[in-house]
């Protein structure tokens, strides 16, 4: 039994879980969890409950439901305002989901592997030009889906800096409440701004598209504020820690070096691996069973994404890194009807950023010892603020 969310992460064990789930999820996939705001709810650390709950529309993902396991964290005791599809349940969120799904399927998101490549390039462009050694997050992992998901949203050149650093303030977790509804309102006022501008001279993006039906101007505002919630950080931090993980392993680095066709399965595995999405919480609209618990209706499920990734009921040997491995099932993007709208975009920037960048840089290695490499513990979405990457002149 715990009484609070294992946060804590291993010393010198950057890509491993906090310390304590593997112990809890050994004891039970299921165990109860006290919540900052008093609550007493529940805490999954099993893959096969972490998907039976992510899959049953018993569990709700209203805001106004749920109490969040880390401290500091504000409640919220109203609904997901319109358009803040992420945070509600069928039928609302249906309405939604089957507006963008057309946007976001594999088909279109392969067609944007062209560019994405051409954006990736002009990036290892530019770090060539400057030399060894770069820190790869400004230099590569926060550009590339910060220009990608801008060009997705019509968002014009000039306000990407701005947009992008307003974006980067609503992630930390040290923000008072002042701070983080400044950070909120600054996103939405720019988000407001580029609707408004999209209403009146609609570009060749995803907003101007959105115009054409009959969402209202506060749903546009609060669908590109998802959009970017749920793709820029996210994607940033996957690729710094993954790039991380794979210098550190220098077998599966040479492996994926070696084959860049074995990018796809490497992608899967490194989501897997790596999880930077710390948990995702449901609660219960009714008394539920779930693992040989009454869940009652009311209490809260915090899903904890690390743990059921590492479930050695579900994948063998899951603390060890294997670009070979078949990762199917791996829960990194969520599952069931809330599972991530975007992840098909994710997996494309990340199959072609990877190999572009160990082909452009062959003797890419840390510039730093890896235990001063300075990892986000301060932030919701795992990963590291610097990585700093040297390599040889060619």
């Amino acid at each position: 039994m715990t009484r609070t969310l294992p946060t804590e992460r291993p010393a010198n064990q950057p890509f491993d879980p906090p310390t304590g789930l593997a112990e809890l999820r050994e004891r039970s996939p299921l165990s109860r969890l006290d919540y900052p705001d008093g609550h007493r709810g529940w805490l999954v650390t099993g893959h096969a409950l972490a998907r039976e709950v992510l899959a049953d529309q018993r569990f709700s993902v209203r805001v106004e439901l749920r109490h969040l396991p880390i401290p500091g964290a504000s409640g919220n005791d109203q609904p997901a305002p319109p358009g803040m599809f992420g945070a509600m349940d069928a039928p609302e969120h249906t309405r939604y989901r089957r507006l963008l799904a057309g946007q976001f399927t594999t088909r279109r998101m392969r067609l944007l592997a062209e560019r994405i490549q051409a954006i990736t390039d002009e990036h290892l462009d530019a770090m060539a030009a400057q030399g060894s050694p770069a820190d790869l997050v400004p230099a590569l992992a926060r550009p590339l889906p910060a220009q990608v998901i801008c060009e997705l949203l019509g968002v014009p050149y000039a306000d990407r800096d701005r947009f992008h650093q307003h974006a980067l303030d609503l992630f930390r977790l040290d923000n008072t409440p002042e701070q983080a509804a400044a950070a909120y309102a600054a996103v939405h006022g720019v988000i407001a701004e580029l609707v408004a501008a999209k209403r009146s001279a609609p570009t060749d993006d995803l907003l101007s598209g959105l115009t054409e039906s009959d969402l209202a101007d506060p749903e546009l505002v609060n669908i590109g504020f998802t959009l970017l919630g749920a793709g820029l950080d996210t994607t940033t931090n996957q690729l710094a820690l993954g790039v991380f993980a794979l210098l550190e392993h220098p077998d599966q680095l040479a492996a994926l070096r070696a084959d860049p066709g074995l990018a796809d399965r490497a992608v899967e595995e490194l989501l897997r691996y790596l999880s930077i999405i710390p948990f995702t919480v449901r609660t219960a609209l009714a008394d539920v069973e779930l693992g040989g618990e009454r869940i009652a209706a009311g209490e809260s499920v915090t899903i904890s994404v690390p743990a059921a990734n590492r479930d050695p009921e579900h994948f063998t040997d899951p603390d060890t890194l294997d670009l070979h491995r078949k990762t199917s099932g791996h829960v990194a993007f969520g599952h069931g009807i809330h599972q991530c709208l975007g992840q098909q975009l994710a997996r494309v920037q990340l199959q072609v950023a990877l190999p572009a960048l160990l082909a452009r840089f062959p003797t890419l290695r840390l510039a730093v010892p890896a235990e001063d490499i300075a990892v986000r513990s301060d932030m919701l979405i795992y990963g590291v603020h610097e990585l700093p990457v040297a390599w040889d002149a060619a």
